[in-house]
């Protein structure tokens, strides 16, 4: 096993072994409950942050009949003229989490010094809400983001789309998605330790069982919520596990990060290296001894901090590259 950055390694033996519960089908139900009741879920006026921000919702109308998804979107107070999209998906393992705990961080380190728009998706979670209906949802709003883009002062030429863990692996379904039904085409895709593949076979994987943060047992679970009696099977779409894409060409330049001690180590690099080998253009970050969600739960870190500055050198240069 590769071993943890000792400052990481302390700081997770600090945490015990509850930082490392799996999750199971058995307790599915209790850790989401969990999930719901704990994890932050800032208001609207909270998010302003005494006027720093102007945030507000919408509801768009799911595809095909599925569930309307809320959209919060949020953009630096004051500054004038069109801006740039960051299109963001929670994580959660697509069975957690919430479009608006993730804000005020994405807000703080790159929407004020970017001078970035944000929009961050509440799209229905799993089991509730299986594959393609996460995914199309977050489609849906993508399609009303551009529609509306001179309304809400959005720049519908300059959209990055991105995602952590869950999020990112639909982010990268959404890259896939849009090329291949002609919709907007982003200039970016951010995806921080994608939830790539569904058959969970890497070598990553079973070298961590147990031991990640998100180990094999947790991402079988996830997956099996998220694709029902859909999983493993061997016609599975890519937009529904983009690891199973064969064609990678013509995407958004993507950025790549994982940890080298994480679940999603392999599938995340082996991602990278098919953009290459497609002839597109993919920056990877692979953190040495770096856990799954290293920054987030040990954000103090030297090893989180420099995750933090490479991701926003990258929408930085990104955004610089596209300006007209």
């Amino acid at each position: 096993m590769p071993p943890f950055d000792p400052e990481l390694g302390a700081f997770l033996a600090a945490l015990g072994e509850g930082a490392r519960e799996p999750l199971t089908p058995a307790n599915l139900a209790h850790r989401q409950a969990r999930d719901a009741e704990t994890r932050p879920r800032p208001t609207l006026a909270e998010l302003r942050a005494d006027g720093r921000f102007e945030v507000d919702e919408s509801r768009v109308p799911g595809a095909s009949g599925g569930r309307d998804v809320t959209l919060v979107c949020a953009r630096p107070a004051g500054v004038t003229g069109p801006l740039p999209l960051l299109y963001y998906l929670h994580g959660g393992g697509m069975v957690m989490g919430n479009a608006w705990s993730v804000l005020p961080q994405v807000l703080r380190e790159w929407a004020l010094p970017l001078e970035l728009a944000v929009v961050s998706v509440e799209y229905p979670l799993a089991p509730d809400a299986r594959y393609p209906e996460p995914l199309e949802g977050c489609y849906a709003g993508l399609l009303r983001m551009v529609a509306d883009a001179d309304a809400l002062g959005i720049d519908a030429d300059r959209i990055i789309v991105g995602g952590k863990s869950a999020g990112g692996g639909l982010a990268a379904a959404l890259a896939l998605l849009t090329r291949d039904r002609g919709g907007p085409t982003p200039i970016g895709q951010l995806l921080l330790c994608p939830m790539l593949d569904d058959r969970d076979d890497t070598f990553s994987g079973r070298q961590l069982a147990g031991v990640d943060t998100w180990d094999r047992t947790s991402n079988t679970t996830a997956w099996r919520a998220a694709l029902g009696d859909r999983y493993g099977a061997a016609d599975l779409p890519p937009y529904a596990a983009p690891a199973r894409a064969r064609d990678l060409a013509e995407l958004p330049a993507a950025y790549i990060e994982v940890g080298s001690a994480e679940t999603f180590r392999d599938e995340g690099v082996a991602y990278a290296n098919a953009i290459w080998q497609a002839g597109g253009r993919a920056e990877l970050h692979v953190w040495p001894g770096a856990f799954h969600g290293f920054d987030t739960l040990a954000p103090r870190a030297a090893l989180s901090r420099d995750a933090r500055d490479a991701r926003l050198r990258w929408l930085r240069r990104t955004l610089t590259q596209s300006q007209p």
